[in-house]
This record gives structure tokens, sequence and C-alpha cells, in this order.
């Protein structure tokens, strides 16, 4: 993959890539309907393809918040044609790395001096590029080290980027304007959160320290005189990311140990910290040699108010649901049933939710689940198409938290899915009154 040089930072460049994509959509549609006059059954399958690689290698080059973005709605299994989240799956792995000078240019920026004279060794070529930052790999007093570098003008260009990527989405996502604009200002919330490396780091010591007894997970150790608001200096763990390590065959019982960490690292987040790592995308996890699950990235974290916690995970794990008025009650805390719904509204709502939520929450309702039922993903998907084409969801609904804390769980689902593991889902509790 070749080197950026340059990368559009000022908002004119940006603004022109996001444009040339816009014509390229455009062109892609002309063709698709041209062809469609001579074949009246063509399928939308090309179309979704050729549009999925502009909007991925447009993205790409711009990096940063536009990348995150790609990376988000690749995790959004149920709401984009399957062209887009193949081709948007790969942001979770790699994007172009930017060349040798612009890294030199970053570091004395942030310390006054290049690379090679702050560490014994430093390979100026990335292991790992991804949408806010790349990787490269240093020594110091014979420690392996992981640089992680970020790209230039990412934290000056989120608010812009994400109005320009408005529309792209809008066509994507088909959700109302009011939603989109919701769903777009909690991004940005939490990807201005990601451009400050200096709070990642300080995040990344206390959630190693509040996590560190944890069965089966490990954390590199942070150096905060090493890094700054650009660059983070931690331990290398060495390890394969989830793709790798499913292609080396693992055994099915390590598949459930390392399923098992997971699900404690995000269970015991959620119920007993009351905030989550919030990007549960498998680019952010290793699988040590000694059978571990490394966590490496706290960048995006999301915490959990207790008028959110609480009647949300009431319904997932109480029997509140045999009690029709406290689950609207419920509903009614977390906007999913708002002020001047009809009284047949509040009916088609809570069903409808009761019914969502039933299916979310079955791994909460047993000891153990196994995440390789094909059927469960196949029921979450098939419900998520329909209330996507349903109007009554055209307009937002529920609180802001939904977003990411959503995102997390089903982000976690997927991963266990692929690892087609079996946990036991009883090891970290919500804590809530129970009826």
């Amino acid at each position: 993959m070749k080197a950026q040089e340059t990368m559009p930072t000022t908002k004119v460049e940006r603004s022109a890539k996001f444009v040339k994509t816009g014509f390229q959509i455009g062109g892609n549609y002309i063709k698709h309907y041209s062809k469609k006059l001579f074949n009246p059954e063509l399928s939308r399958d090309e179309l979704n393809e050729d549009n999925a690689s502009d909007i991925y290698n447009s993205l790409s080059e711009l990096k940063g918040s536009a990348l995150k973005i790609a990376q988000m709605l690749s995790m959004d299994k149920n709401i984009l044609p399957r062209a887009y989240v193949d081709k948007f799956t790969q942001s979770q792995y790699n994007a172009p790395p930017l060349s040798g000078p612009l890294i030199v240019r970053t570091f004395t920026k942030s310390f006054g001096k290049t690379p090679e004279k702050i560490f014994d060794k430093f390979n100026i070529k990335s292991t790992h590029a991804a949408s806010i930052g790349q990787v490269h790999e240093a020594e110091l007093d014979g420690k392996k080290l992981a640089v992680k570098i970020q790209y230039p003008g990412v934290g000056d260009s989120i608010s812009s980027d994400l109005k320009m990527v408005k529309p792209i989405a809008f066509r994507l996502l088909g959700m109302s304007e009011k939603e989109l604009s919701i769903y777009m200002k909690e991004v940005e919330e939490r990807l201005l959160e990601e451009t400050d490396y200096e709070r990642e780091v300080r995040s990344s010591i206390e959630f190693a320290e509040a996590c560190k007894n944890l069965e089966n997970v490990v954390f590199p150790g942070y150096y905060p005189a090493l890094s700054s608001s650009r660059i983070i200096t931690m331990d290398w763990i060495e390890g394969q990311h989830l793709k790798e390590f499913l292609k080396s065959n693992p055994s099915q019982e390590l598949k459930n140990k390392i399923g098992q960490a997971l699900w404690d690292f995000y269970n015991f987040q959620q119920h007993e910290l009351r905030k989550v790592h919030a990007d549960p995308h498998p680019g952010n996890f290793l699988i040590t040699k000694d059978e571990k699950l490394g966590a490496i990235d706290f960048g995006c974290i999301k915490e959990m108010p207790d008028d959110f916690y609480e009647p949300f995970f009431s319904l997932t794990s109480t029997d509140l649901f045999n009690n029709k008025e406290e689950t609207i009650k419920a509903f009614r805390k977390l906007q999913m049933i708002l002020p001047n719904d009809t009284s047949a509204q509040i009916e088609f709502y809570y069903k409808a939710y009761k019914e969502m939520i039933s299916l979310f929450a079955k791994p909460y309702v047993t000891d153990t689940f196994d995440f390789s039922q094909e059927q469960f993903f196949e029921d979450l998907y098939t419900y998520g198409e329909k209330v996507a084409k349903m109007p009554e969801f055209k307009q937002a609904r529920g609180v802001k938290h939904f977003i990411y804390i959503n995102r997390t769980n089903f982000g976690l689902y997927n991963i266990l899915h692929e690892l087609k593991a079996t946990v036991r889902t009883d090891t970290f509790k919500p804590h809530v009154k129970r009826n």
C-alpha cells in the first residue's frame, strides 16, 4: 500500500474530496440506470459495490472522523447492504499509511526532537494504520514499545467532516433528519474525545487498573512522559488480530476462552464501572501467545448515567416485562415512548420494543449462551431490517446513550459470533432492583 505524502487537512481540500466522491456516486447511479434500460431485471449489487468502493477509498484518504464513520457503519450490519459492510470492514484493519517526513514533523512538533533522538530504535514504517492514528514499533532501554501517532488535522476537521459526510450517511442509513442529527452529535462528541490522546492515556491507565483482576485479559503499560496530545507510547503486545487468529484454526476450547474474556471485559465495565470501552471492533484486540485477550485501545469511552443504566438493564435482566405498566414507565424514561404518543402509538411501541429487547437480551436470560447460533443473529438482523422499513421508526426515539451502548453490545455479539464461542453470561450481572 502506497504511503500518503500529504493528507487533505484544510476544509477546502477535504470538501473537494467529498464533492468528488458525490460525483462518483452520481456517475455510478447513471451507469446503473443506463444498464437497467437494457436489463430491467438488473439488481443493485453492482451499484452497491461501486458506491462502497468509491466511498471507502475517499474516506480512507481522508482518515479521521470520515474513516471512523466507515468503521462504525461496518459494525451496523443490519442497516447496510452487504457490499458496504464487506468493504467498510477493511477499515477495521488498515488505511493507507503516512510517509516518514510527516511522522518526523509530528514528533518534532510534540517533543522538539525527532523519534530517533527519543528512542533507541524507531521503525519509520508503520505496522498498523487505522482511522485516527497509525502504530510504529520502537525500542527503549531494551523494551519493545508501540507508538501511536495521530494523523494531522484530524481533531480540527471532525465537525466539518461530519457535516460533509451527512448527505452520504443520509442516503446510506435512511434515517430521518432529526434522528441523523442526534446520531451525528453523539458521534462528534465521542470522536473529539478520541482525538485527545492525553485523555486516552489517562483512561487507559484507569481502565487497566480497574480491570487488572479479570481472568485472561491483559493490557499494555502506558508512558505519559513519552506521550502527548498527538502521540501515545505504550508497551508492545505480541499477538494476532481476530482474523489471523481464526485463520490459525484454534480449538473450540480456546475460542470459548477468548470469548469468555471478551464477555467479562465488557460486562465488568458496564455493570461495575458504569462506563465502557465503546469501540469493540476486532482491530482493538489481540490474542496473545499465552492465550489471553490483549485490549489495546481506550480512545472511545462511553459513560452510562443512572437514569439510562437503571431502566435499560431492568428491561434486559429482570422480570419487568411481566408488568406492562412498569415496562411502559421504563420506555418513557428512555424516551422510547414519548409524552405526546396516542394510546394506539403507546401500544404499538410497547409491543415493538418488547420484541426487540427480548431478542437482544437472550444472552442475559440464561447462564450460558452459544453465540455460534445462526438463528439468533438471523432473527436480530431480520428484525432490524423490518424496523428500518417501518414509517413509525422514521421519527427519532430513544435517548442518545443508545447509540454507543447498542453499538458496543452488538459489536461484542458480532465478535463472539465470529469466534463461535459459548460463554457463561452470569459472571457479571447488571445491578438493578428486581420487581
